[in-house]
Parts: structure tokens; sequence; C-alpha cells
């Protein structure tokens, strides 16, 4: 029991504590470290992007760096009072919110009141504002009267992952930092080197699905390798991956390809509920075949080497490719990622599932009986036999 209440999530674990161990947000790095070496700190910064890629991290990085006593070749020390409290979250001047939690506009009032005075133990004053689009406007007015005439001593960093929702008054106010999605490589990296430090080993391939599966999310990658490493295995394939994570494999993949080519509507829905009755969920179910319509545009579309299949899958995904015709490819690609998409905020996966299943079955069925109306049309026009009545006033 003791074990398991200190128990530390990995991506809590191998959260980086400093701008090396920092994947894919190069320039964004070089540019935080250079306005310490040049002594030039802004007092507020604004970072934007998609959930997962470091944000957060960074801010507290940043944080602990202008605020280190034994700041060393740009990097801090880990070793003086102000690191220690910052590295142990006890520091009270350096604070993290989520605004998520602290809408509303008493929290930023009083936060108005407390920013004033210069800081007591720690160099600068630096609050870090997550989820800031969650903001009530009135909270809003409140930030810009801090950020109109802030204190020396104090630093504003908001993180959101949806920079449309705040207001131009605030942005403006803001240096901008946008957070890209980590390339798989730095995914892989880095999953390699806590999976070494587990001394747990997990296939290749498996590590590549996992990094697939995160969609440029180092948070999500280590999540989901939490998952898999808690099945308790010093060996991991990926068979115990797709187990795990609730994944559908490529046999019932092409199952559920094959029923939506012959727009089998009874057939498709069949499959998708045996499969969710085995313990797949909805969700899961649509992400795989995104993945799977995915690779079959990519071997109708482009050459082997811009696909990231093996010579057996290649042979497989490019016999089906040819079944399909690319507009109908895309309408079903694009219908599965809007699907996906609205899952996320939905508790009626089943539902959306199902739906789709029937919109893109139809679409080929539709598809069809209209060319061959085209063609009998055609056939008409050729005989001859095709009159065009004009009424004479």
């Amino acid at each position: 029991m003791g074990d398991y209440m200190n128990y530390k999530a990995l991506y809590r674990k191998y959260r980086p504590n400093n701008f090396d161990d920092l994947y894919g947000q190069d320039v964004i790095k070089t540019i935080l470290t250079n306005s310490i070496k040049n002594n030039k700190i802004n007092h507020a910064f604004l970072f934007f992007g998609p959930r997962g890629t470091g944000k957060t991290s960074t801010a507290k990085i940043y944080a602990k760096l202008i605020n280190c006593l034994n700041i060393n070749d740009l990097k801090a020390c880990d070793e003086c009072e102000n690191c220690k409290m910052i590295l142990n979250d006890k520091a009270l001047e350096v604070v993290e919110m989520d605004a998520a939690s602290n809408r509303r506009i008493d929290d930023i009032r009083e936060l108005k009141e407390k920013v004033i005075y210069p800081p007591q133990i720690v160099k600068y004053k630096v609050y870090i504002i997550d989820e800031a689009h969650m903001i009530t406007n009135e909270g809003f007015n409140a930030l810009l009267k801090i950020l109109e005439e802030p204190p020396k001593h104090l630093i504003f960093i908001l993180a959101t992952t949806e920079i449309d929702k705040l207001p131009d008054t605030i942005i403006s106010r803001c240096q901008r930092f946008e957070f890209k999605r980590i390339n798989n490589l730095d995914i892989v990296k880095n999953i390699n080197y806590v999976l070494n430090n587990l001394n747990v080993e997990v296939e290749e391939d498996g590590i590549n699905l996992i990094s697939e599966l995160s969609s440029g999310a180092m948070r999500d990658a280590l999540s989901l390798l939490d998952q898999v490493v808690a099945t308790g295995k010093e060996r991991i394939t990926i068979e115990d991956i797709n187990e795990c994570l609730g994944l559908v494999n490529l046999n019932m993949l092409f199952e559920l390809s094959k029923s939506i080519l012959n727009s089998s509507k009874n057939e498709t829905i069949e499959t998708f509920r045996n499969l969710v009755k085995n313990g797949k969920t909805p969700h899961n179910i649509i992400i795989d075949l995104i993945k799977h319509f995915r690779n079959i545009i990519l071997v109708k579309s482009v050459k082997k080497e811009l696909t990231t299949l093996n010579d057996v899958e290649y042979k497989r995904y490019f016999e089906h490719s040819n079944k399909f015709e690319i507009d109908e490819l895309i309408y079903i690609l694009e219908n599965l990622l809007d699907v996906e998409d609205k899952m996320k905020k939905s508790d009626m996966q089943n539902a959306l599932a199902e739906l789709l299943i029937i919109k893109i079955c139809s679409f080929k069925k539709e598809k069809s009986e209209m060319e061959k109306r085209i063609e009998a049309l055609e056939n008409m026009i050729k005989s001859g036999n095709l009159k065009i009545e004009s009424k004479e006033e």
C-alpha cells in the first residue's frame, strides 16, 4: 500500500528539470536562455500550442534559471536554496496556478494585491498560469491592469492550448512562443531513455506505436508507456501493447475497411460492436481506422519510402488500396477525423461511431447509384434515344 501511495507517474517522474532534457523546442530554448544571458527578461510570456509539448515544464525551468543563485553556463545549479525550493514546489513566490480552478474575479484581484510587493527570498516572483484561456472576462480585465504597469520583480507566464480564446489586449502584452508537436524521433529517444532506467524491454515496433499514438505530445507518450509498463513484464511485445491499450489489430482493420468498401452497414456495425464487446473503446477504434485509412491513401498516392510500412504491410495495403477511389478515401478519412475530434468532448462515443459507419457506408452506395444514372444517360445520348422536348409559348 505504501509503494502505491508513493508511486509517481512516469510523465511526472521524468519531467525535464533543465533545458537539456526538454525535447523538440530548440528555438524557444535558445531565445529564453539568450534573454537571461543578455539580461533582457520580459515581464510577460505566452506559451501556446498542443498539450504535452513542454509549455509548463519550460515555464518552471525558466523560473528556476532566473532565480538560481549560482547560475553557470546558462544552467541552474539545482543545489542552491532557490533551486531546491522550486524543484520541490515549495517556493511560495514561484506560483503555478490552474486557471480552470481559479477563474473567479476575486482570485485575480487577490493576485493583484500580492504581486505589488517585492519577493522576500527569490529574485523574481513568477506566476505560471496554466489553461489561461479559462480565465473569465473580468479576470482578464484585472490581469490586464497588472500587465499594463508590472513591477520589475514580477513575471507572468501564461500557458494555453487555445490562444484564440485569449483577448488581443492580453496577447499583445506578452512575448509569444508557439510550441510545436514533438517529432517521433525525439519521443522514441525519450521512451528508450525511460525504459533503460526502468530496466524494461519493449519491442521496437511497440515503441514506435506508442510514439505514433501520442500525436507529438511527450506527456501522452509517457502516460501510454506507464500503462504498458504496469503489465509487470520485463519484455513487452507489440501484441501486449495492443491488448493493454485496447487497440485493434491489423486483420480486424482490414475486415472493417472491406465491409466499408462493400457498403455493408450491417457487417461494419456488427464488427465494430464485437470489438467494443472485447474491450476496445470506440475512440481507440476510430483512431486506429484513421491510421489505417491514412496508410491506404499514402500507398495509393506516394512512393513507398514516404510511408512507414514494412514490405509485408506495404504489399497488403497496396493490393487493398486499388479497390478504393481516392475521392472516397479522402471523404472517409475527413469524416473519421471529424468524429475523433467530437469524441473527445462526448459521452456518446458508440452513437457517434455508428452514425459515422452508416454515413461512410452510404457514400459509396449513393455514388454508385449516381454513376449508374450518368452511364444510362450517356448510353441514351450515344444511341440517339435522348429526346429533349421544348415547349413553345
